[in-house]
């Protein structure tokens, strides 16, 4: 009764990341015993569930005065063990990370400040280790049922579940890589609920690449690298975002080189993500960029219209409101840039339109989007026809720079050349100076070469216009 009560109440979601780990011990007297594995979900829960665990307890049980919560490293109790009480709870709890305590984590009733929790907590953070500690927040609202799929992430989406599901390590590491709110964190924070979800005695520890920094900076401060070594080698997941952050930083990349040979070497999983393919990430050690590549290597790539349209519709529908399907054309058509100013700008005419009492239509979304869509009026750059070309040809961004001649990259490298004169309004000099500082009169036979080419080949036409088409506004 219990445990169908509060799944109710507060959703499957927090129900399943903090409600249901618990494991009921019994009932003494007049208190409720209950545990957990982790000091950090014992204070979680007695922060924003004691109160009304206690009230549901007190209505099936009328003398119970106080529910408390200690820390158990032990398995969990089987379903049916700790007494008379049991039933309440019939079907029981797993338990989740390891932990410690200091204490008995008394949660009597009445004795936590604020009123009842009745209502849904605030989003809860649940990246952490077996240690209990707090590493970051995994946003709930980024799971695999949430991730729009389209062409441009369909791999990276189906290597994310593949790791998320397998009981083992499919490849590694995962690299995922992409540009700013492309869906990266997003994946990385599936994952985790899901293993969550599935199996949660494993332990996985999200961060990213700069608090991974900032940690070892206060472990070397304070003399105690042993235990940062511990805390991060003794997860059976490690994710790290964003490892661009790294880049320079040698004492850093020394440590990270460490834990990562160590994690494989132990067949844990690694997850890792940037904003560039591991080749091209400047700055790193060639050893770690070596590894880094190891596994399997997913792009995300520019979100597409129909990518676009999808996250708005997804996102709507998630707001429960009502949204004209041209008004979510004109915003997917108009603001390309990625997911989050996307969201960003549906909940900027949703947020208008609830307030002031007005229904969301073309001419609304027209006048409140006008600097966003300003904003996002694109100006394409020789950097992106570079990064596009490249990927098209299965090249690294690199080879739009050097001095390799070979036709494989030499043709491709003239066709984005052909593309920056065609589609900006860079000069010939600027040009060459952006592929590895050519002459102009380099740039000017690239383009010739491509015409030729264009007229008489039907398959590099074929590709050029296919190029176009992506770049072109």
């Amino acid at each position: 009764m219990v445990r169908g009560q509060l799944r109710d109440e507060f959703g499957d979601t927090a129900f399943r990341s903090w409600l249901k780990p618990l494991t009921l011990k019994g009932l003494e007297g007049n208190c409720v015993r209950m545990s957990i594995q982790s000091r950090f979900m014992r204070d979680w829960i007695n922060s924003h569930y004691s109160n009304r665990i206690s009230e549901l307890w007190t209505k099936v049980h009328p003398e119970v005065r106080t529910v408390e919560i200690s820390i158990d490293q032990t398995a969990a109790v089987p379903p049916n063990a700790g007494g008379p009480a049991a039933g309440a709870f019939k079907g029981g709890f797993n338990g989740v990370a390891n932990g410690s305590s200091n204490g008995t984590g008394a949660a009597p009733r009445g004795a936590f400040s604020g009123t009842s929790q009745r209502n849904s907590p605030p989003p809860a953070p649940a990246g952490f280790t077996g240690t209990g500690e707090r590493e970051s927040q995994l946003d709930p609202r980024y799971n695999f049922e949430q991730f729009v799929v389209g062409k441009p992430n369909e791999l990276a989406h189906a290597a994310a579940q593949r790791v998320a599901e397998s009981p083992t390590v499919p490849f590694n590491p995962l690299f995922l890589y992409g540009g700013v709110g492309l869906g990266k964190t997003h994946l990385m924070h599936a994952i985790a609920w899901k293993i969550k979800e599935d199996n949660p005695e494993r332990r996985v520890l999200y961060l990213s690449a700069e608090n991974f920094m900032y940690d070892l900076i206060r472990a070397l401060r304070h003399k105690d690298t042993m235990s940062f070594k511990e805390r991060i080698r003794s997860v059976d997941v490690l994710m790290v975002d964003d490892v661009q952050f790294f880049s320079g930083k040698d004492s850093t990349q020394e440590e990270f080189f460490h834990t990562f040979n160590d994690l494989v070497n132990r067949n844990k999983q690694l997850v890792i993500s940037a904003d560039k393919s591991p080749s091209d990430l400047e700055g790193l050690e060639e050893r770690l960029r070596s590894r880094l590549g190891w596994g399997l290597v997913a792009d995300i790539h520019p979100m597409t219209y129909e990518l676009r349209l999808g996250v708005l519709q997804q996102k709507a529908d998630a707001i429960g409101i009502h949204v004209p399907f041209e008004v979510l054309e004109f915003i997917a058509t108009r603001i390309s840039s990625n997911a989050r100013e996307l969201e960003g700008a549906l909940n900027k005419l949703v947020a208008h339109a609830t307030m002031m009492g007005r229904d969301i239509t073309m001419d609304l979304s027209q006048t409140l989007l006008r600097d966003l869509v300003r904003a996002n009026e694109r100006k394409l750059t020789i950097e992106e026809i570079k990064k596009t070309v490249a990927s098209h040809f299965n090249l690294r961004y690199a080879d739009m720079e050097s001095a390799r001649r070979a036709r494989p990259v030499a043709r491709p490298r003239q066709i984005a050349m052909y593309l920056a004169k065609q589609l900006t309004p860079k000069s010939l000099p600027e040009i060459g100076r952006m592929f590895g500082n050519r002459d102009h009169t380099t740039v000017m036979y690239s383009v010739k070469k491509v015409e030729e080419l264009y007229a008489l080949d039907r398959s590099f036409a074929e590709d050029v216009d296919l190029l176009r088409k992506k770049l072109e506004p």
